[in-house]
């Protein structure tokens, strides 16, 4: 405890030193890569997390390589035109995939999802973070003895 002088009034102010508490270098190198791992991970509500967005935009910065088309509709089965320009896209596709092994990667990246669903997603996350909660204060409960 420390005095500190009287005021006008000549009472003495009693103060406390707190101790708090200071996370040491692993538990930093703890939290740092806990927290980054959940903001890049973490799932909006509707689309991909950032983490898939940057590995998406990484794949094809350039918007360069084409996309499997989708199914044709029901409805232009018959239209000769519209079957020969799907397939053409489709030929287009399967080629640059047989190509070569990066290329097949970088057609996979591009189009690459998250893995679960978003509410599984967070609850795995939020997991991680309770537990990596845990690590950090068994390392600070932890004492070291030297012999």
């Amino acid at each position: 405890m420390e005095l500190i002088p009287p005021l006008a009034g000549g009472q003495y102010i009693v103060t406390r030193e707190m101790n708090v508490w200071q996370p040491n270098s692993t538990q930093w190198w703890i939290i740092w890569i806990v927290a980054v791992v959940l903001i890049l991970s973490w799932p909006p509500d509707k689309g991909r997390s950032l983490a898939l967005k940057a590995t998406n935009w990484l794949a094809d910065p350039s918007s360069s390589l084409p996309t499997m088309p989708d199914p044709l509709p029901i409805g232009l089965d018959d239209n000769g035109d519209a079957v020969t320009a799907h397939d053409a896209q489709e030929a287009e596709y399967q080629q640059l995939f047989a190509s070569s092994r990066i290329i097949r990667l970088r057609l996979s990246l591009k189009t690459a999802t998250d893995p679960f669903d978003p509410t599984t997603e967070r609850q795995i996350l939020s997991g991680l973070a309770i537990l990596a909660a845990l690590i950090v204060w068994r390392i600070n409960g932890r004492t070291f003895r030297r012999s």
